[in-house]
């Protein structure tokens, strides 16, 4: 059987390469990077944090020469703006706490640590992406040291701007929204934070849900990942399911992490079984808003909803791309 040519955009093993630290999951999981997909021009790893880590802080002050987008989010669906601890991180030599999810956003550049937990009380994950480069553990350390006084503030600039403590909640995640969180929640946008653009939402699959349709975009790369929900078992999914990639299906029963080029087809996104509750997110690489990168908004979502619930059909959800890939 000819292998699948777009195989090589799917990463469903990790690699275990950056960190020893205990009291948190350790190397945390890389799921996409150069070495995975030689075409990325981003990395993304996440771990489980299940203790203080030691040491604690966490990392010194350090500096980049690419953005980075940093995640944290609890493990509880049914509360999931609840953490399960808090965290001071310092950015630009400002204190800022947070106890909920929380997306935060680093330009290149910008002095960012120490990361210290002040309280823990449920295990909960971090999800680490940097722009720009598929390979950032060689600049890692570079410019993190160890300072005997806490970072020092030098401009006047609230760097408050850079964090989101509570989402937007615009993207439905599928039409009828049964068996998932929707909306979703939305951690990362133009709208958010003023210049940015990735787009990150992201939310619960609790049981067997709406299949997603085929769709491509043709303007945008974009990131799909599947992350599992069991501290102890941090690579099961809690879920089979379907993904198609260049009208090539997939199946899945672990974590994942999907590279889509602009302008290839992906879909069906089908859920057979569902064991866990499990979190499925989505990044639009270069568009800042929901509408810029999915051509719609919530008040189209209304509207289909509202319509499909007469018995119509609509192509916002049942559009076949043009130009499939033979097979």
């Amino acid at each position: 059987m000819a292998k699948n040519q777009f195989e090589k955009y799917v990463v469903s093993k990790p690699l275990y390469e950056s960190g020893n630290y205990k009291g948190r999951q350790s190397p945390a999981m890389t799921l996409i990077s150069r070495k995975q997909i030689p075409e990325a021009k981003n990395y993304i790893e996440i771990a489980w944090i299940n203790d203080i880590p030691q040491s604690n802080p966490h990392s010194y002050e350090q500096v980049h020469d690419y953005d980075e987008i940093i995640i944290y989010w609890g493990k509880d669906s049914a509360k999931p703006q609840v953490l399960g601890g808090e965290i001071e991180v310092y950015i630009g030599g400002q204190a800022i706490t947070f106890n909920t999810t929380t997306g935060i956003y680093i330009p290149k550049g910008t002095p960012h640590g120490p990361f210290t937990w002040k309280k823990f009380q449920k295990p909960h994950l971090e999800m680490l992406m940097t722009l720009g480069t598929g390979d950032p553990l060689k600049e890692w350390g570079k410019g993190s040291k160890a300072a005997a006084k806490k970072p020092t503030k030098k401009n006047n600039f609230d760097y408050e701007q850079y964090v989101i403590r509570s989402p937007m909640r615009e993207s439905p995640g599928a039409i009828s929204g049964q068996g998932r969180q929707s909306p979703t929640m939305t951690y990362m946008s133009e709208t958010q934070i003023q210049g940015i653009k990735t787009y990150i939402e992201f939310g619960w699959i609790w049981k067997v849900t709406d299949t997603i349709r085929e769709m491509k975009h043709d303007n945008f790369d974009e990131i799909v990942m599947h992350i599992g929900n069991d501290p102890d078992n941090p690579e099961d999914l809690g879920a089979d399911m379907t993904f198609g990639l260049g009208g090539e299906e997939m199946k899945f029963k672990t974590n994942y992490a999907m590279f889509i080029p602009k302008g290839v087809v992906h879909g069906p996104l089908i859920w057979h079984e569902v064991r866990r509750h499990h979190i499925e997110m989505a990044i639009m690489l270069g568009a800042g808003t929901l509408k810029e990168g999915w051509g719609f908004d919530i008040g189209d979502m209304t509207r289909a909803r509202a319509a499909i619930a007469r018995g119509e059909k609509i192509p916002l959800i049942q559009r076949n791309p043009p130009n499939r890939p033979k097979k």
